[in-house]
């Protein structure tokens, strides 16, 4: 007599479930011998000291080569920018046959009130011919021939024995220059017209539809050579 089957019997091993428990078996045995090899290999190197840079370390590390790198870059800046400053100086001390230290002043000068060194030489060389005595018998003084009221615009209190002083005249003169370039929209020609005929003038021949030309402006441009970024534009 035959019992009942249940559902918990076991069901014949066919074929396919043989294959089915081989498979199962066989990924098993390859996992464990996985995890064996694994643990051997970690033993075996336990006794060594593997060590891994911290990322902030690397970090400031690469930080200070960019720093040691950017400060190489200024440093070679500095050292072209002095290398040109030298070699205008001495061309134009040669060019103009003046002493070094007064070639340095007016490209100095110049540079630090905003005009451009070539036309601070051209504009000394046609004012007083590069003599620090230098009178008009306009009252004009020193290397860029100012007149006091002018200079007292900048300077309250001024002098006519302070005209006389290189670094004061200098400094004065193309802040001067430096204001009527800006006035006149960077004509350069209007510019030196009213450095020498004054601005009140120039715009009253202009208002009037004249031409304030007088040959000024054409004598200091004749040997402009622009050596600098501060150069304007000549019109």
């Amino acid at each position: 007599m035959s019992r009942p089957k249940y559902y918990d019997d076991p069901k014949p091993m066919t074929g396919e479930r043989l294959l089915l428990r081989g498979g199962l078996l066989l990924a098993t045995a390859v996992g464990i011998g996985a995890l064996g090899g694994w643990n051997k290999l970690v033993r075996a190197t336990d006794h060594v000291t593997v060590s891994i840079p911290d990322e902030g370390v690397v970090a400031r590390q690469m930080g200070s080569l960019g720093e040691q790198l950017e400060a190489s870059r200024g440093e070679a800046i500095v050292i072209k920018l002095q290398l040109e400053r030298a070699n205008a100086i001495m061309e134009n001390s040669t060019r103009y046959q003046i002493p070094a230290d007064l070639s340095a002043a007016i490209y100095d000068i110049a540079l630090s009130e905003g005009i451009d060194p070539s036309l601070g030489y051209q504009l000394v060389k046609i004012e007083s011919g590069f003599k620090a005595k230098a009178k008009s018998n306009m009252a004009a003084y020193g290397y860029t021939q100012l007149q006091v009221p002018t200079a007292r615009f900048y300077q309250p209190g001024i002098t006519q024995r302070d005209l006389y002083d290189r670094n004061t005249n200098l400094r004065i003169g193309f802040r001067f220059l430096n204001d009527l370039l800006a006035r006149f929209n960077y004509d350069v020609h209007l510019a030196l017209l009213a450095y020498n005929r004054g601005p009140a003038n120039v715009n009253k021949i202009i208002s009037r539809g004249g031409n304030p030309a007088n040959g000024y402006s054409d004598a200091v441009l004749k040997g402009f050579r622009p050596i600098a970024a501060t150069e304007p534009s000549v019109r």
